[in-house]
């Protein structure tokens, strides 16, 4: 059974910056994805970014694109959402989920129907 449980979150200024962790238990794949999440009140789910475990491509959203950096720390079965430069609107639930298919070796899928493991999220928040 994959599980992720997602750690990091909290309250921080404009221009700060935190680092969301995502623990990863239960793949026997070499091969997977993890993609970050968020939601805000109010608003429609809006996909973060993708990291594909087995080729180590990164794809972000326009909007995090400069500021947000996923890594991931084999060892620890880590994955971690890097975030600098915080804005207001990014305040938001931040989730990671993961899943895997045979061809995604070099890229992941961005909309969150493709992912059916999801941790509990994380609450972040920036204020002005």
């Amino acid at each position: 059974q994959v599980q992720l449980v997602e750690s990091g979150g909290g309250s921080v200024q404009a221009g700060g910056s935190l680092r969301l962790s995502c623990a990863i238990s239960g793949w026997t794949l070499s091969s997977y994805c993890v993609a970050w999440f968020r939601q805000a009140p109010g608003k429609e789910r809006e996909g973060v970014g993708t990291l594909a475990v087995g080729g180590g491509n990164t794809y972000y959203a326009d909007s995090v694109k400069g500021r947000f950096t996923i890594s991931r720390d084999n060892a620890k079965n880590m994955v971690y959402l890097q975030m600098n430069s915080l804005k207001p609107e990014d305040t938001a639930t931040y989730y990671c989920a993961s899943d895997a298919h045979l061809t995604w070796v070099e890229s992941c899928p961005r909309q969150a129907a493709h992912f059916g493991y999801w941790g509990q999220g994380t609450q972040v928040t920036v204020s002005s």
